[in-house]
């Protein structure tokens, strides 16, 4: 189980022998002698694209003035019945209001596209800043070039800073407590059910305290 370090700190402690740790290594690899425990693969992701990053253009200001002016996009997932769904989300920062998801049984490049396709559809994202982590679906090359055919603009958090994207991990939150934490869910099917009255019920009855007592839809055709 051990390595040289390891190995150099036993012989140390246990036989009183004070060897240099290179020296330990170097012995060990004439003996043939190597830890069992192996190093976790990396994992893999099929063919590896060129790696786009943007700057953290939104930089927590996590408040906006208009809709259709700042988004937030991440994924989760989804345990149920001993298996995994991914689920990919788009937040209006404006009025908290889910603006598009995707549900798949893959966390891969298409599920984060095809959110965004359906944002568009319902939207006008010409102008929009969308900001995400930097998870390899949003480091890629289609997904930017895509950004830049919309004429939307790329914003990242910082790598391995989670805060960065703080609001898109509350709504993850209050939903799971609120609606994936509550039921025993038996097939895919339900969860996608349950997912769908839920976000309609966020989007037109959950009322914010921030959104003067009124759910997302309300303060957005108030506004209007």
């Amino acid at each position: 189980m051990y390595g040289y370090r390891r190995i150099q700190v036993w012989l140390k402690k246990i036989h009183r022998l004070h060897i240099n740790h290179k020296r330990v290594q170097r012995l060990m690899n004439e003996l043939g002698i190597r830890a069992v425990i192996q190093k976790k693969k990396k994992p893999y992701y099929g063919k590896k694209e060129t790696y786009v990053t943007s700057d953290n253009y939104l930089n927590r200001d996590f408040t906006a003035s208009k809709p259709n002016e700042k988004w937030v996009t991440d994924i989760t997932y989804l345990m149920f019945n001993g298996q995994k769904l991914y689920m990919s989300v788009m937040k209006d920062l404006y009025n908290n209001e889910i603006v598009a998801y995707q549900i798949s049984r893959r966390n891969d490049l298409k599920l984060v596209v095809d959110t965004l396709k359906k944002a568009k559809k319902k939207r006008n994202v010409k102008g929009v800043l969308l900001h995400s982590d930097q998870g390899f679906q949003y480091t890629s090359r289609f997904y930017h070039n895509l950004l830049k055919k919309y004429q939307m603009k790329a914003s990242m958090s910082r790598k391995g800073n989670c805060w960065d994207n703080a609001c898109m991990e509350s709504f993850f939150s209050h939903f799971k407590t609120e609606c994936m934490y509550l039921y025993s869910f038996k097939t895919a099917e339900a969860v996608q059910d349950a997912v769908c009255k839920y976000i309609r019920f966020y989007n037109h009855q959950r009322f914010q305290k921030k959104l003067n007592n009124l759910s997302p839809y309300q303060y957005r055709t108030q506004a209007a």
